[in-house]
């Protein structure tokens, strides 16, 4: 299936309270702002028509990204769905298929770009992630442990997630007439039923800049040469 164009939304309107209520997608890394990173990969890609990013203030005055005309801002909402809904709703092209993409994940591989898109161009929905390495346990409300799932099923999810757009905007349209707010995008595909949602392999070095420690490891991947 040809792919007909590429719409990119980018949440970037979070406080930063894990890192001192500094706003994360403005750090600057090796010279150039989370943001800036996070824009490339796609911004490099002809099939990217629009890319719409979400910030507090709707201002994209800091990053050097807003030189291409494929990228607005628009001021963003108090929940990431709520960023992404606006973002959704300010874009003007009619792209085929729709990215959700983190403004604090500087580093998305642009293989793993390239086969989202490629996985959501035959009708699929995909989600960049990697396997867990990690044994992960289920709580209660008490942090009583109840179940320890089997690791060789799960995955960590990250971003990019491309979707059809017809596919996004009945998961949308779902969640607003329900009120809910997901953190994760896919999911709300997943709960539409008869949708199928596929994880598509990414990389560790696609991290999501949350404390100071993330920080560092990112200016590590630049300095090392390892993205």
């Amino acid at each position: 299936m040809t792919c007909v164009g590429v719409l990119v939304l980018v949440p970037a309107a979070g406080s930063g309270e894990r890192m001192g209520g500094v706003r994360k997608p403005w750090i600057e890394v090796a010279g150039r702002s989370v943001l800036d990173w996070a824009l490339a990969p796609f911004l490099a890609r002809d099939d990217v028509v629009e890319v719409v990013v979400a910030t507090a203030d709707g201002s994209l005055s800091e990053i050097a990204a807003r030189r291409d005309r494929r990228v607005r801002g628009v001021r963003g909402g108090s929940t990431r769905f709520e960023s992404v809904a606006r973002a959704f709703d300010a874009a003007r092209s009619d792209a085929k298929l729709v990215a959700v993409h983190d403004g604090a994940r500087p580093f998305p591989p642009a293989e793993a770009v390239d086969a989202c898109i490629r996985t959501a161009a035959a009708g699929v929905v995909a989600v960049a992630g990697v396997p867990a390495v990690d044994t992960i346990k289920r709580t209660d409300d008490s942090e009583r442990i109840v179940e320890t799932p089997p690791r060789d099923r799960l995955w960590y999810a990250q971003t990019p997630q491309l979707f059809p757009r017809a596919v996004f905007e009945r998961g949308l349209a779902r969640c607003r007439a329900r009120g809910g707010s997901p953190t994760d995008d896919a999911a709300m595909a997943e709960a539409l039923g008869g949708v199928e949602v596929r994880m598509v392999r990414a990389s560790r070095r696609n991290l999501k800049v949350t404390s100071a420690h993330d920080l560092i490891v990112a200016n590590a991947y630049v300095v090392k040469g390892v993205v």
